[in-house]
């Protein structure tokens, strides 16, 4: 079956609207009909309620909204994960540390090299992000990487 890795700023276009959801929403509901495994890492649950809890501080989501989206994403995650169409990988010390030679060869942030050896180690198909840098990394070191926004058509056609 095939196999998608989202980063966190993916998962977060499903529960807050932003560019990108629309598509993020397609692959979620697809994901949940069966049609391929979304897989993740442990890490990007964490990002994804650092990002909520800063655009809450900020004042760009009020409470309410921050308490549904937070709500919304742990109900979805336990239902997927129920369906068996979401891997969520721990970090092991085995990504850890292919991630530091990502770091050190490609010049990136840890999350992002973490992203790319988990979509790896989780033998995904394509991760799909909606970082540049990400992106030009993961594919320069071989792996299939799509842009949410901008790569939407090569996405939908990837999956169809």
């Amino acid at each position: 079956m095939l196999k998608l890795y989202h980063n966190s700023n993916v998962i977060l276009k499903r529960y807050i609207t932003e560019p990108g959801t629309h598509l993020a929403d397609i692959i979620f509901e697809e994901a949940e009909a069966g049609e391929f495994t979304l897989t993740f890492s442990l890490w990007n649950i964490g990002e994804a309620l650092e990002i909520l809890d800063e655009r809450r501080r900020r004042g760009w989501l009020t409470e309410e909204e921050f308490k549904n989206s937070v709500t919304f994403c742990a109900d979805e995650i336990t239902k997927l994960m129920r369906l068996r169409t979401l891997e969520i990988t721990p970090i092991y010390a085995s990504i850890l540390t292919a991630a530091w030679k990502i770091i050190i060869n490609h010049h990136i942030y840890e999350a992002d090299a973490i992203q790319i050896t988990t979509c790896t180690n989780t033998q995904s198909d394509i991760l799909i992000s909606g970082d540049e840098k990400l992106i030009e990394t993961g594919t320069k070191i071989g792996t299939k990487a799509f842009h949410i926004t901008r790569d939407e058509q090569k996405i939908k056609d990837f999956i169809r």
